[in-house]
């Protein structure tokens, strides 16, 4: 009888091994990294992969160990292959400590070229207080089994190369946001899903950062196709997610001068909102 693969755990995910950093010898808050091309859409490396590898440079950089919120700006398209992170801690407190991260490769002649910088601030999720009150309540959508995956057809963005990153995910959609991908978007900018890491790991505050980056743009279900360009995304994590998939919901409002907004929710297992964004991302070009 066939066994089910072991589920991967925090640390030994491949994820974890994708945002791996180096720190490097004499130049401290410098690290080296790989950006893989398991994570890439078309030939780009995904913003949410590489805002995760940059929070995890600063969670080395900075004494506390969690992201609370994290602005990235998207300067330049990142590709596959080597890349370094240069960290600057900004200030530091009893509770809190702040840092700045920027991402740079280096083009054909040698010069470095930035790619993101990210200005975020960092602290301890488990000792935050208990109290809750929010007039926020989940998604509503169908339980994970009912939701489609690859295996169900084409649920997943019709675009060239985007099965790299597919692959290294897990995500089964709500039904009435996948309208797209049969030629019948809605029109109403709206994408939810469930979604977890392909090979079982556990979701954390720093895979939350890829999360909200990770479904298809809400651009497909307002009748748009191709690549959406991330110009800025702001992440806030509110509490360290329960084991299991997340719920995401992801809404667009406007779409206007070429831009378009998105505001993304996750929710856990236990019903808790974990994170919140919202992203500006240039649309389209083209509506093929």
């Amino acid at each position: 009888m066939a066994t089910a693969p072991a589920q991967a755990t925090i640390g030994d995910s491949e994820f974890d091994r994708d945002t791996a950093v180096t720190p490097r010898p004499g130049e401290p808050g410098t690290f080296d990294a790989e950006l893989s091309a398991g994570w890439t859409i078309i030939r780009a490396v995904n913003g949410g992969y590489l805002l995760a590898l940059l929070g995890r440079a600063l969670g080395q950089a900075l004494p506390h160990p969690d992201p609370l919120t994290v602005s990235a700006h998207y300067l330049t398209p990142s590709v596959a292959g080597p890349a370094v992170i240069r960290t600057q801690t900004v200030r530091t407190g009893r509770t809190l400590s702040t840092g700045q991260a920027s991402l740079l490769q280096y083009a054909e002649d040698g010069t470095e070229v930035e790619r993101i910088r990210v200005l975020a601030t960092y602290g301890d999720l488990d000792a935050l207080p208990d109290d809750v009150r929010t007039t926020a309540v989940p998604p509503a959508m169908p339980p994970h089994e009912q939701c489609l995956g690859p295996s169900d057809g084409p649920s997943v963005p019709p675009i060239p190369g985007s099965s790299d990153i597919t692959e290294r995910l897990d995500i089964r959609l709500d039904p009435a946001t996948v309208g797209w991908a049969v030629g019948a978007p809605s029109g109403r900018g709206e994408m939810r899903g469930w979604f977890g890491l392909a090979d079982g790991r556990d979701p954390d505050p720093l895979s939350l950062l890829l999360t909200v980056d990770a479904l298809p743009p809400t651009s497909f279900e307002l009748g748009l196709k191709g690549w959406t360009p991330t110009v800025e995304l702001n992440v806030h994590v509110r509490c360290r997610p329960a084991p299991g998939p997340l719920r995401v919901a992801i809404t667009t409002r406007n779409l206007a001068g070429g831009f378009l907004e998105e505001d993304a929710e996750v929710w856990d297992t236990a019903g808790r909102l974990v994170a919140q964004s919202r992203q500006l991302a240039a649309s389209p070009r083209g509506d093929a």
